[in-house]
């Protein structure tokens, strides 16, 4: 399939499905603040475009934050699990839970340990630990990945265990972390988002806020905007780390080519 059907495709699907929704709520008379027809919700995108793209802007800055901050500690505690596994034992069950727990149980917790007045602070807080476990599972199986072959001769030649990490486990898990990232990516996105719900309030300036918002003044059109712009900035972010991924993998082609 050609680059151009792959973009074509999901656009004609999109633009039937929102043709079947509009004759739909015309032919069945549902009051628009039940479920609004596109055109509304195309209205009050061009209404209320500005002021909701601030909102993302907000969103988008905490979730860049948390998925760095994810990254970052996911892979450091990866690379210290594999390096001992006694490390591993006793924190793994660890991140488990907290990965498991859900984010509106702990939020408040949150939100009083870095203060009431901080609440973007709790939100960065909530979405990173959303976001580590994907990098810290994907780096683990990664830097254990390695060709039986070239750690032979890795050891063969008395290599230390800094030279191992950064010569040869990082290199082979670069494509389990890639695969991690993207995953990490959108779950910082939904963390910053249902963070935002539960930890937010009056003072918060996050599209969460402007969606919640929206559904109190049963501005349904309004609120479907909102939803809207979330879901082109998840697909940006997974395109872009799709095409970092896609990136990376190319040019360790041309390395193994030329090597």
């Amino acid at each position: 399939m050609s680059r151009v059907e792959i973009i074509v495709w999901p656009c004609l699907v999109g633009v039937l499905l929102l043709a079947l929704w509009e004759i739909a709520v015309r032919m069945l008379d549902v009051p628009s603040f039940v479920l609004p027809p596109p055109s509304a919700i195309a209205v009050a995108l061009v209404k209320d475009g500005p002021s909701l793209l601030l909102s993302l802007i907000e969103t988008l800055k905490l979730t860049i934050a948390a998925f760095a901050a994810s990254c970052v500690s996911g892979l450091l505690l990866a690379i210290l699990f594999t390096r001992d596994r006694r490390i591993e034992a006793a924190l793994r069950p660890w991140a488990v839970v907290l990965q498991v727990t859900p984010i509106v149980a702990i939020a408040p917790m949150v939100v009083i340990w870095v203060g009431i007045d901080h609440v973007e602070r709790a939100v960065f807080v909530l979405a990173t630990i959303v976001g580590f476990f994907p990098i810290l599972a994907n780096a683990s199986f990664g830097l254990r990945d390695v060709d039986p072959g070239l750690s032979d001769l890795f050891r063969l030649y008395r290599a230390n265990r800094w030279q191992r990490l950064f010569r040869l486990e990082l290199p082979a898990a670069l494509p389990a972390i890639l695969a991690g990232a993207r995953i990490s990516a959108g779950l910082a996105l939904i963390g910053t988002v249902v963070a935002e719900f539960s930890a937010g309030s009056g003072e918060a300036t996050g599209l969460a806020w402007r969606i919640a918002e929206s559904g109190a003044r049963l501005e349904i059109a309004r609120l479907f905007a909102a939803l809207l712009l979330l879901a082109f900035a998840g697909i940006g972010l997974n395109f872009l780390l799709a095409w970092v991924e896609k990136y990376v993998r190319s040019q360790r082609h041309l390395d193994a080519r030329s090597g």
